[in-house]
């Protein structure tokens, strides 16, 4: 089957679909993310039923978190070393005998912790393989970035759906009932990988790397390295907000209701700003803007300041959700930067590194909201993730003057990779 290019491909979303294994990819990531979530909720009422500690509860809920950093560093190297094919069914299959496992009557506690460790640090490997297939499937070019575009904006639905799907589950399921559907549902993905995308050849052709090899080639790139960062850092501070949400909400005298209502507001908010970039946007535009929306989502948490209401919450966090925009130009320049055999290694670093940010994120909010205000807390992390940001997008802009693109080609003052 011919692979979209961008040069051939129509603008849109609906370009993205016209390409048959795409359509398999997304189906597949739909099921795999609707059945962590309801597995996570699923998980953590077993848990608390058994053990009736809260500790317990809330320990296996980070389980899905803290193992994406080792799982990321270890194995990075085999999204290159075998066909991506194998390694994302592979993986599929893992997580639906660990959740088949779970749904076992009578398993221990522990045993339950261990398989969901096991879940969590496969999950940054099928990821960044995934990611960097999709550049296989779809192209390199705008495809590509609408393609990943897509797959977030699942993700970030599945928070919205997911746990209100989970929690309708559980009134008329058990919770060993709810985690044996979810492993039914990785085995229709492992299905749909299966027979729904072609088998193509290891990027690596098999050579055998430390598991630090990745890391040390991706990092030590200084573009690289400043991209990554790109991706990395914002975040990190972006989840200051909603993870001090609740005692703010208490502060200003919100009830529970509105809390739910606050939690939406920045998930609502990226999902239209990749909405907004990928269906009315040019990739150059995309690019351009880059640099004012990555400075421009932190920033707005200044509004914090003036600790403002609920109206004054909720448009401060869509507004930074709307930022996220910039992330679609951001793929493109880090798909033109990585080498095609560092693809899935990249692509699995990056994931892993997002997601144990964001959870440093949310640990170092929490510790410095005991000493200071919560307001005080968000905008200071506003302020210093903008800095952050600049002081990264000025060695970004270095990197660019002291090295062309791929392969040579130059970039122009946006970051994209002139003809």
């Amino acid at each position: 089957m011919a692979i979209v290019t961008p040069t051939t491909a129509p603008r849109g979303y609906r370009s993205v679909f016209r390409v048959r294994e795409f359509r398999a990819v997304f189906a597949a990531h739909l099921m795999s993310v609707l059945g962590v979530v309801v597995a996570e909720i699923a998980l953590t009422v077993l848990v608390y039923r058994a053990t009736g500690s809260p500790l317990m509860s809330a320990l296996t809920f980070a389980l899905g978190f803290l193992p994406y950093a080792l799982g990321g560093t270890l194995l990075a190297g085999i999204a290159d070393r075998y066909p991506a094919r194998r390694v994302l069914v592979g993986c599929d299959l893992l997580c639906a005998a660990c959740a088949a496992a779970m749904a076992v009557p009578g398993a221990p506690v522990a045993v339950l912790l261990v398989l969901r460790c096991a879940m969590a640090f496969v999950a940054p490997l099928f990821q960044g393989t995934r990611n960097a297939s999709l550049a296989d499937v779809l192209g390199p070019g705008e495809v590509f970035v609408l393609g990943r575009s897509l797959l977030r904006m699942v993700a970030q639905s599945a928070l919205l759906i997911g746990f209100g799907l989970g929690g309708l589950l559980l009134t008329v399921l058990a919770p060993r009932g709810a985690i044996a559907l979810t492993g039914a549902g990785f085995l229709a993905s492992a299905l749909l990988l299966r027979f729904g995308t072609a088998l193509r050849p290891a990027r690596g052709s098999g050579v055998r790397t430390s598991p630090l090899a990745g890391a040390r080639a991706v990092l030590g790139d200084r573009r690289l390295r400043a991209l990554t960062l790109l991706f990395w850092l914002p975040p990190l501070f972006l989840v200051v907000p909603e993870a001090l949400l609740a005692p703010y909400a208490a502060g200003i005298g919100a009830d529970t209701a509105v809390l739910g209502l606050l939690m939406c507001a920045m998930p609502v908010g990226t999902i239209a700003g990749e909405l907004w970039a990928g269906s009315a946007l040019t990739a150059r535009t995309r690019s351009r803007i880059v640099a004012p929306l990555a400075a421009a989502g932190p920033l707005v948490l200044l509004l914090f300041a003036v600790r403002p209401g609920v109206p004054g919450v909720l448009l401060t966090l869509v507004l930074a959700g709307l930022a996220h925009a910039h992330t679609l130009g951001l793929d493109q320049w880090y798909v033109d930067a990585v080498p095609e055999e560092l693809r899935g290694r990249a692509m699995t670093l990056l994931g892993a590194g997002l997601m144990t940010l964001q959870g440093v994120g949310m640990a170092l909010a929490g510790l410095a909201a005991e000493f200071l205000p919560v307001h005080g807390v968000v905008a200071g992390a506003g302020v210093v993730g903008t800095l952050v940001v600049l002081v990264l997008l000025a060695d970004l802009r270095a990197s660019g003057r002291s090295r062309g693109g791929p392969a040579g080609r130059p970039r122009d003052e946006t970051g994209v990779v002139t003809k």
